[in-house]
């Protein structure tokens, strides 16, 4: 299993370090998927199976599918979606898919053996996890749920289109 683990871990830094490098947001954001998957992969191998799910349900799934709403609220411009279905081909998608497929072999090795799935003896629950979290952690917790709002509204303040004004007298000359 600590094969697994490594292999998890690996998975992990090479799709965020491609999350760094991509220039396209969109392909970013399937990177980060990636990252995230692994990230819980690494945590079920761990031993902390609701953290893997936490980390699937939350981060996978919650937080980029608000992301991608923030790309869509500011509003590409029309040349900005040539751009992209001019970059969409399939060799993006290659990177993405091979990371997921090791991911998926991991898993389906995982689940066929009957090998122990943890390294430690300790399985980590959903109180302990809770206890954790909004104990000596909860200062920690609050910050990031701000951090994170803070990011919607900035994004939102630098993506919203600007109206031209007119004064009511000159916006009869304009006709």
């Amino acid at each position: 299993m600590l094969i697994i683990f490594y292999i998890a871990s690996a998975v992990a830094v090479i799709s965020t370090l491609l999350v760094i490098i991509q220039h396209n947001l969109v392909h970013a954001l399937l990177y980060l998927v990636v990252s995230f998957l692994a990230v819980a992969m690494a945590f079920y191998v761990l031993g902390a199976p609701f953290i893997a799910a936490l980390e699937v349900i939350i981060y996978a799934g919650a937080i980029v599918v608000l992301m991608i709403f923030v790309i869509m609220m500011l509003n590409l411009r029309q040349e900005s979606i040539a751009q992209e279905k001019k970059w969409l081909n399939a060799q993006i998608v290659i990177g993405p898919v091979i990371l997921v497929l090791v991911l998926a072999g991991e898993l389906i090795y995982m689940v066929s053996t009957e090998a122990s799935i943890t390294l430690t003896d300790q399985v980590i629950g959903a109180k302990a996890v809770g206890m954790t979290l909004y104990g000596p952690y909860v200062i920690g917790v609050e910050l990031s749920g701000i951090l994170l709002m803070a990011g919607i509204v900035g994004a939102y303040h630098l993506g919203r289109q600007k109206k031209k004004v007119t004064h009511r007298f000159l916006e009869k000359q304009e006709e």
